[in-house]
């Protein structure tokens, strides 16, 4: 399933027709992979409008496209009156990170025809827990990851999996990360990482109220599945 690349506001989606517009720019472009340089078809762009606000930029809609069979793309972007930034929203997926490109209408303007978007490919990445010191039944474990300097609650959608849970064997995602606390703990937790980008994985182990940290980095290579183990 494709993931948008934000999320709204409060505030919400103002539609595009709700706005006074001021004459079309037409644009030219493609989307190609950050490494290979390859075209890469199919791609969805959404447009927003940013609006300045008292403290932030309020988002509005602005229109929608998608890359043709070659990665290329023309566009006629109705450009909204007082609106000077548009964000380009590339939508992610499972073989692609999802980005944002905030321009200037004047670099707009300046490379309507050569509009130009790269992407990062996404790496496969299991994480397996187990705990295999059975004297210590109150340990509480705390997991998290970044890759490429983003964390993982909005990198990528995970999945945790804990075969043969009890009542005190469980994950809990809270502000430190993943939590696992007591016994009988053996859990796998599936992501997606940047490819060829550093991933820094975090684990605080507390026992006896004593804590140890441990941050192990990698670097998932594109198109190959990575597994990570990590026993307390």
């Amino acid at each position: 399933m494709k993931l948008l690349v934000y999320i709204l506001s409060g505030i919400g989606i103002i539609l595009l027709s709700c706005n006074k517009t001021e004459g079309n720019l037409k644009l030219e472009g493609k989307i190609f992979d950050e490494a290979t340089l390859d075209k890469i078809p199919g791609r969805e762009i959404i447009i927003q409008g940013l609006f300045p606000g008292d403290e932030t930029e309020i988002p509005v809609d602005a229109g929608q496209f998608s890359t043709d069979s070659s990665g290329t793309f023309k566009y006629k972007l109705r450009k909204i009156e007082d609106v000077r930034y548009y964000n380009f929203c590339i939508v992610g997926d499972s073989d692609y990170a999802s980005v944002v490109n905030k321009l200037s209408l004047f670099q707009l303007k300046k490379s309507s025809k050569y509009l130009f978007f790269s992407l990062n490919k996404l790496a496969d990445l299991t994480i397996n827990i187990r705990k295999i010191n059975k004297s210590a039944s109150c340990d509480t474990l705390y997991l998290k990851w970044e890759s490429n300097n983003v964390d993982f609650n909005t990198l990528y959608p995970f999945k945790v999996n804990n075969p043969g849970i009890t009542d005190n064997s469980f994950a809990h995602l809270n502000f430190f990360g993943l939590r696992w606390i007591g016994e009988n703990i053996t859990s796998t937790v599936k992501t997606k990482v940047y490819a060829d980008k550093l991933t820094l994985i975090h684990l605080e182990l507390v026992s006896n109220k004593t804590r140890k940290e441990i941050t192990d980095t990698i670097v998932c290579r594109r198109g190959l599945a990575h597994i990570v183990s990590f026993e307390y």
